[in-house]
């Protein structure tokens, strides 16, 4: 094994909340260990879900499927990457890992991982940009079993006392309009997370790759317009300097209040939505000159650890068929909120909630934020990117000056 102590420090930057699943609570299954050779250990990022969940229960089916007994153990997010950097030090890997899709490269660059196809894996009904954030030089390292992503809530009374028709929201010169319209009412324009962690990169992404900028070059002419964006936004009243503290979680508390028009966030707050009080509606995130904005997924990949007995890996690769199934998939994303990483399952998700069409399109724009073969150096960009956008929504620097030191301090990074 290759690269542990960096793996870990190059994690810690991955992990803080951005459109994965994160829970209070460790134990949620059975204890560590490989165990005998017809147990096979599962970890997972789901502590929320005890043993009479279905998603436990289709664990375990998988498991009798197969011929094996499965067990199971629920970590937080960050404690999981922890321990399965460890444990595989130790070699007592887990059989299957399912981990949020931006450390993949980090596990697959400490050669934690097994490729897609070493283990037989079949990843060809999968989207190529939901495949992509578990790739890394060339190599495919697991299956999302979905993704989530960020689109744009809104709130039907307030556009309708303005004036606005959010259907014709397609651009940034077209949402910016619609906040002017709001603010004239009274009423608030939007909010999102800026906050100095992942959570703030996640939410400025779909900005950012909006304008057309890349992430090797975070003073390009895009970026930096993708930057004065959101600080205009702050100088004309548009946005609350809350933001800049702002979590998704806050962000979202806000906009439950009723008094803003739109909200950035995720999947994962349907369920909130319809506790607000107040009718809402979803758009994709624009792009700058139209069009729907690349978002960053959010969601989990299955993927199989290395093994010393490497006759294990059959069996491994029938429980991971069983659980990317199209059947399984359908009721495993619908549990999660998340949209399927296949075409035909998505199409079941729209069928049986058309509420879902917002959130396929937007997750068809989508793109891994380790795409583009970043891998590790993802985090080493990210976290020159929130100090910059920090910097500027602050008042601290113009956007330029801002994100021309976040250039110079991610270049630095990954030399």
């Amino acid at each position: 094994m290759r690269g542990f102590k960096a793996a870990v420090v190059a994690v810690s930057a991955c992990l803080a909340a951005a459109g994965c699943s994160t829970a209070g609570g460790v134990d949620a299954g059975a204890s560590g260990g490989t165990g005998s050779t017809d147990t096979y250990m599962v970890w997972d990022p789901y502590p929320q879900f005890d043993d009479s969940s279905d998603w436990v229960k289709l664990l375990r089916k998988c498991g009798t499927d197969a011929g094996v007994t499965v067990k199971r153990t629920g970590y937080d997010t960050t404690d999981l990457t922890s321990k399965a950097l460890l444990a595989a030090q130790q070699s007592n890997s887990p059989d299957v890992l399912i981990v949020d899709n931006p450390v993949v490269s980090t596990l697959a660059d400490a050669g934690v991982l097994t490729t897609t196809e070493e283990m037989k894996v079949d990843t060809s009904a999968v989207a190529p940009n939901l495949l992509a954030a578990g790739q890394l030089g060339g190599k495919t390292y697991g299956i999302p079993i979905g993704a989530n992503t960020l689109a744009l809530y809104y709130n039907k009374t307030i556009l309708t006392a303005a004036g606005v028709d959010p259907a014709g929201v397609k651009d940034w010169a077209g949402l910016t309009a619609a906040l002017g319209k709001v603010k004239a009412t009274g009423k608030k324009g939007i909010t999102f997370s800026a906050i100095g962690t992942e959570e703030g990169s996640f939410q400025f992404l779909p900005w950012f790759w909006g304008a057309g900028a890349n992430l090797t070059k975070l003073d390009s002419p895009e970026g930096v317009a993708a930057l004065q964006l959101w600080t205009d936004w702050l100088k004309n009243g548009y946005a609350p300097n809350s933001v800049i503290n702002n979590t998704q979680t806050t962000s979202w508390q806000e906009f439950a209040t009723g008094q803003f028009a739109f909200a950035e966030n995720g999947t994962w707050q349907l369920g909130n939505a319809k506790k607000t009080g107040f009718e809402y509606g979803i758009i994709p995130i624009p792009a700058k000159a139209g069009g729907t904005a690349p978002a960053p997924t959010g969601g989990e990949f299955v993927t199989a650890p290395v093994q010393k007995e490497t006759k294990r890996y059959a069996t491994t690769q029938q429980l991971i068929s069983c659980l990317s199934s199209a059947d399984n998939a359908y009721t495993t994303d619908t549990t999660l909120s998340y949209i399927a990483a296949t075409d035909a399952v998505q199409t079941k998700q729209v069928a049986g909630n058309a509420e879902l069409k917002v959130w396929v399109e937007a997750v068809k724009a989508a793109k891994g934020r380790t795409s583009d073969n970043l891998g590790t150096k993802y985090p080493k960009i990210s976290q020159p990117m929130w100090t910059g956008f920090q910097s500027a929504l602050s008042g601290g620097k113009s956007p330029q000056d801002a994100f021309a030191a976040a250039q110079t301090s991610a270049a630095a990074a990954v030399k």
